[in-house]
């Protein structure tokens, strides 16, 4: 028996060898700090609506149709005129236009500004982390977050974590890829070069050290 279990957890680290060799071979992430130039995208981020915002819309020299919504789970509100408005994954802009074209069957040339007063936005852009952080969840997106402020929300690394071996998930043009992200240098070495710019969506797995 004890042979048995001998030869299974050779097996068990082989196979965790290999995967982790996998992932090393990942494309790497510029430096969040050293190539500024690489955020494009990041800075061109909009705040998409999500269920459990509270929205503040205003209707201009109409106030008995302004006032605060809550998005409802299905991410639909519902105002004094119109019931299931269509708002997650709009931005504020978008949906103000779209009240618009609603409200102009009822009023005349409305004119619409949208607000959001409590940010949760659609679970497809929140950043979630999981495995060894000291506080694994989801995390809401705001533009120019890095790995660096990711950690500090989940409080850190588990005792037992292994930090630089560490993989960040990412959709890019309908692909999903990986990243090795070294989070052992950033938080316990001070190594500010391998802190990386975050984006919409990412998953950061953080495996568990094996002593």
């Amino acid at each position: 028996m004890d042979n048995l279990f001998t030869n299974n957890l050779k097996v068990g680290l082989l196979l965790l060898a290999t995967v982790l060799s996998g992932c090393s071979s990942h494309n790497t992430l510029p430096s969040a700090t050293l190539h500024p130039s690489n955020t494009a995208n990041i800075n061109a981020y909009k705040y998409l609506i999500g269920s459990g915002d509270v929205l503040n819309i205003f209707v201009w020299r109409n106030p008995e149709v302004s006032g605060s919504f809550v998005v409802r789970p299905d991410g639909m509100i519902t105002t004094s005129l119109v019931e299931d408005i269509k708002v997650s994954g709009k931005t504020p802009t978008e949906l103000a236009r779209s009240i618009e074209e609603i409200l102009a069957t009822y009023l005349r040339d409305p004119i619409v500004t949208v607000t959001v007063a409590n940010f949760v936005g659609p679970f497809s852009e929140q950043v979630r982390v999981i495995g060894e952080a000291a506080q694994p969840r989801a995390i809401n997106y705001t533009q120019h977050m890095t790995l660096l402020d990711v950690m500090i929300q989940v409080g850190g690394l588990t005792e037992f974590a292994d930090g630089n071996d560490a993989v960040l998930i990412r959709i890019e043009e309908g692909q999903q890829k990986q990243y090795q992200v070294m989070i052992d240098q950033l938080l316990k070495d001070g190594e500010i070069s391998a802190n990386v710019d975050m984006l919409p969506g990412d998953i950061i797995i953080i495996p568990e050290a094996w002593f």
